[in-house]
């Protein structure tokens, strides 16, 4: 292991402010504080209740087979059909006129699909690709806008067995080609193209170039959405005609628990990326269960958007299966927040009634840096839980999002989970928990987490060091696709018996977990591990800066300086003095140990298209170095532009 963060770490940024849930949202709160206890006296039959609010074909053996650890299977001689219980179940419960998905084009389209016509498109998309040759098993990647029919898309492979790998609709060919070939698929489904940031943006052009080396598939369904002239050829099938004209009746079988759902692929640091697979039972009951808890969802009444693209396991866990295993009506909008101006997510808000939303610390920051006006205008007294996902959320921003989206009373919840995780792991339950700016909290009812040091020993309350994992859970990876031996190496060698994928945390004087990013990301100081992740936060809650990120970069003296390249809210501006503030203003938070090296302002910061920070590329940029690998960027001309204005916010 390399250093460890705990002691510096325990002891940098702190936190008071504490917002206990009001009585009244306390007293219909789906879940009440008794379910800790209850997971605590017997967490799998904790566990076995939860799975029984799905419905099951067929009665599970045994709860949980942990007999060849770290390979778990939940419910084993389960079956079920993922898809009948985010769909044909609530038709069948008299429930098939309400509105599943309010879709929100960005051009202004919009579309009322309701779970009756929802379940109609998925029994005809389901027939339609038995009828292209795909059966149980067999590999089907999706790779399209965030439309109706992309959902439609995964339900049906779920109805019918064969495991989806979804691909964000604007990776590059090889991205595209590298999770295709890893997949082995059979078929891909795409759009002709989606809208994003005012324009049509194709799709189709890319799956052909990818396809040139991908001999496994068969078949390319096409579903129209930009009309643009893509090209065609033999392979493809126009999803009108194909789902269009398929039988309308369809039976959902049930699959074993086990039987793998999905397989969604992370980037690797280095290597191809890595295959993620999630199975159905144990999955879809973790899914379904933190959905109703964390959200508090009312499904009779509540309107719910997740902002997340069904690229990311947000988007699986928290658009489809989740919220559609709930009977839940949601919100689908298929564009960028500025597009066509920077109020458009609260105008959606009001325009829905949205009461559940769920964004990430990167969209709020970026909405402190648009000015509080924006919000302003808009009715946004419909909300009643706010939702935070991604990366760590900084204090301002999390007081920010209470106050300016939240009306200063709805409880906002910080949830820390992973691909890997499948579903929410660590969170406030917003009935029960007094909130914390910046802190996802506590473990949830039934979920192991803890911070060890380096020998895998629990820190105190105060200390910091790793996030682990300590007993299985159902939504767990079951492992790498193709690669055991890589999901034992990656996530289950660094502590005997614990998963560990690279987060650092602390716990704070009361027990509460914090997170402080990638271990990767934690800078070594004058002999001090400084977590980044606390420094952007003390620069966030200066009056004028926006966002931040920082890198610690090679330092003859201290082994490494800390620098900062911050984004200003609004119209503050910048000056050698306004930037000697913001150092003395990180060493007045967290310490003179903590104070900047140089902070440089800039007008953006290089994402990735799921809104985490590229460090690397900064780091790149502060030691003066050939910038690296672009590719994954949302924008990959930002970097060329962070380094031209460079030297203006430089300090001796």
């Amino acid at each position: 292991m390399a250093d460890t963060p705990q002691e510096t770490l325990a002891n940098l940024l702190s936190e008071e402010r504490t917002f206990p849930p009001s009585p009244e949202f306390s007293k219909s709160a789906n879940v009440t504080a008794a379910a800790y206890d209850e997971a605590a006296a017997d967490r799998l039959a904790f566990w076995e209740r939860q799975a029984r609010r799905l419905d099951w074909s067929k009665d599970w053996d045994r709860v949980l087979d942990w007999d060849d650890p770290p390979f778990a299977k939940w419910f084993t001689g389960g079956e079920l059909n993922v898809a009948a219980n985010c769909l044909d179940r609530h038709v069948a419960n008299g429930l098939g006129d309400r509105v599943a998905i309010h879709f929100e084009g960005e051009p202004g389209d919009t579309r009322a699909v309701t779970y009756a016509e929802l379940l109609d498109e998925v029994k005809r998309a389901a027939n339609a690709l038995t009828d292209l040759g795909v059966e149980a098993g067999d590999r089907v990647v999706i790779y399209m806008p965030m439309i109706p029919e992309a959902a439609v898309a995964m339900l049906a492979c779920a109805r019918i067995g064969a495991p989806h790998s979804v691909v964000f609709g604007g990776f590059s060919v090889s991205a595209l080609s590298s999770r295709i070939q890893d997949a082995g698929a059979k078929l891909v489904i795409c759009a002709d193209g989606g809208f994003r940031k005012g324009r049509p943006l194709a799709l189709k052009p890319t799956v052909d170039e990818a396809l040139e080396s991908c001999p496994s598939v068969e078949k390319v369904l096409v579903v129209t959405r930009t009309g643009q002239d893509v090209g065609w050829n033999d392979r493809d099938v126009k999803w009108e005609d194909a789902v269009g004209g398929a039988a309308a009746e369809h039976e959902a079988q049930a699959f074993d628990a086990e039987h793998p759902l999905f397989i969604l692929y992370t980037s690797g640091t280095t290597g191809k990326p890595k295959g993620i697979l999630h199975t159905s039972g144990g999955y879809l009951t973790q899914a379904s269960y933190t959905h109703h808890a964390v959200f508090d969802l009312k499904p009779e009444t509540d309107v719910y958007w997740c902002t997340a693209d069904i690229g990311w396991v947000t988007g699986h866990s928290y658009i489809v299966y989740g919220p559609m295993s709930n009977g839940a009506t949601q919100v689908m909008y298929e564009g960028t927040p500025d597009t066509p101006h920077t109020g458009r997510f609260w105008e959606i808000v009001q325009k829905y009634g949205v009461t559940i939303l769920y964004t990430a610390p990167t969209a709020i920051r970026t909405f402190m840096k648009w000015g509080d006006d924006i919000p302003a205008r808009y009715d946004l007294s419909s909300l009643r839980v706010l939702g935070s996902v991604g990366e760590p959320i900084n204090p301002e921003a999390w007081i920010w999002y209470r106050e300016h989206i939240g009306g200063g009373s709805v409880p906002v919840v910080d949830t820390w989970w992973q691909t890997e995780t499948g579903a929410i792991m660590v969170s406030p339950l917003p009935g029960v928990t007094a909130t914390k700016p910046g802190s996802a909290q506590r473990p949830l009812p039934g979920i192991n987490v803890d911070v060890v040091d380096e020998q895998g020993e629990s820190v105190p309350n105060g200390g910091g060091g790793f996030l682990t994992i300590r007993e299985p859970w159902p939504s767990m990876l079951r492992t790498i696709w193709g690669d055991d031996q890589r999901f034992l190496d990656t996530y289950w060698a660094h502590f005997d018996g614990m998963y560990f994928a690279g987060d650092g945390a602390k716990k704070d004087d009361d027990g509460d977990l914090w997170l402080l990013g990638r271990v990767d990301d934690i800078m070594l100081v004058s002999g001090h591990n400084i977590s980044t992740t606390e420094v952007e936060s003390a620069l966030v809650s200066h009056e004028t800066v926006a966002e931040a990120a920082v890198v610690g970069a090679s330092d003859p003296v201290t082994g490494q300086g800390i620098v900062a390249f911050v984004i200003l809210r609004g119209q503050a501006e910048s000056s050698p003095e306004h930037l000697a503030e913001l150092r003395a203003h990180v060493a007045k938070t967290l310490g003179p140990i903590a104070k900047p090296r140089q902070v440089i302002v800039v007008a953006e910061l290089p994402k990735t298209r799921s809104g985490k920070i590229m460090r690397r590329l900064l780091r790149d940029i502060a030691e003066d170095r050939e910038i690296g690998d672009v590719t994954t960027l949302a924008d990959n001309t930002v970097m060329s532009r962070i380094k031209s204005g460079l030297q203006a916010g430089k300090e001796d």
